[in-house]
């Protein structure tokens, strides 16, 4: 099991910034919280869930009780964000691959995962306080990266009453979901692609197409080899576009939009088409609403006529 890292996603300014004041965590009026339980199995399944909302790997071990603990605490913390951060546990000792795909030398050991790509937030134990702060911030980025959906509930926080019985998945979305789970991008693609023939301006089935797609270009992608190719060849398109992907994944996306409104301007019939509809793409994957979509949007309006 590996983890592709064609980017990373920078939360380091955090780390060194002062604490600042945080109001007391809020509940929700159901005091439910968003939990769920990772294994190597269905680690896919979850990866592709990021696609759609938050997810917090929360890496702990039945031999160490202070991770355990933690755990607990940080499931706890999720009731204020209402779905906005799921928390997804991993015994490091069921699922070794997990722990050595993350790099973890100890636990508890904590990795936010945004649109699929990992976000390291801490390693050891922190306060309350700390936890709703790096969650806060992970919340910003998420948004950020147009990455705003919720998760549903999956249980009370202590003392909480009874929460309604979590909504069945999509099952729109199973032959999709199982292929992808599977690392069978293109089915999962060609899944994809049926419901969006059948339900033409579905919002949901978009993202989840362009997602998926963004995550076969750059799967197993080296940065520093694309970087380079794409600078030996600047009229690759295959080459600009590639590093164009993993500047999305890694969160520059004014740099991947740049780089191919550039593109378009030099290049002219079907490779401008191919540039201008991978553009396309990544607006849905950064998110339509997204001013930085927006600001792109121009510039290539300009750029085509």
């Amino acid at each position: 099991m590996t983890f592709s890292r064609p980017g990373a996603i920078d939360l380091s300014a955090l780390a060194n910034s002062q604490p600042a004041p945080s109001a007391a965590p809020g509940q929700a009026a159901d005091g439910a919280v968003y939990v769920i339980d990772a294994t190597e199995q269905d680690f896919q399944n979850i990866i592709q869930s990021s696609l759609q909302h938050l997810v917090v790997l929360a890496l702990w071990s039945p031999r160490s009780p202070q991770s355990s603990d933690f755990t607990d605490l940080l499931v706890q913390a999720t009731t204020r964000y209402q779905g906005a951060i799921q928390v997804a546990r991993v015994d490091v000792d069921a699922n070794p691959g997990i722990a050595q795909a993350l790099g973890a030398q100890a636990v508890p050991l904590v990795v936010g995962l945004v649109k699929g790509q990992p976000v390291p937030l801490f390693q050891g134990t922190v306060d309350a306080a700390e936890i709703a702060r790096y969650f806060d911030e992970l919340v910003k980025l998420a948004a950020q990266h147009g990455l705003t959906g919720r998760a549903a509930p999956s249980g009370q926080a202590t003392g909480a009453p009874a929460d309604e019985e979590e909504p069945a998945d999509d099952p729109r979305f199973a032959a999709a979901d199982e292929a992808f789970a599977a690392g069978d991008f293109a089915t999962a693609i060609a899944e994809y692609e049926k419901l969006q023939a059948q339900h033409p301006g579905e919002s949901e089935i978009g993202e989840r197409l362009a997602g998926v797609k963004l995550i076969a270009r750059t799967h197993g992608a080296d940065l520093a080899a694309a970087r380079q190719a794409a600078a030996d060849r600047p009229d690759d398109l295959e080459a600009q576009m590639l590093v164009a992907d993993l500047d999305v994944s890694g969160g520059h996306v004014d740099d991947a939009f740049a780089r191919l409104i550039d593109l378009v301007r030099r290049t002219s019939g079907d490779e401008r088409e191919a540039v201008r509809q991978r553009l396309l793409e990544l607006f849905t994957v950064v998110g339509i609403n997204d001013p930085r979509v927006a600001t792109a949007r121009r510039a290539l309006a300009t750029a085509l006529f």
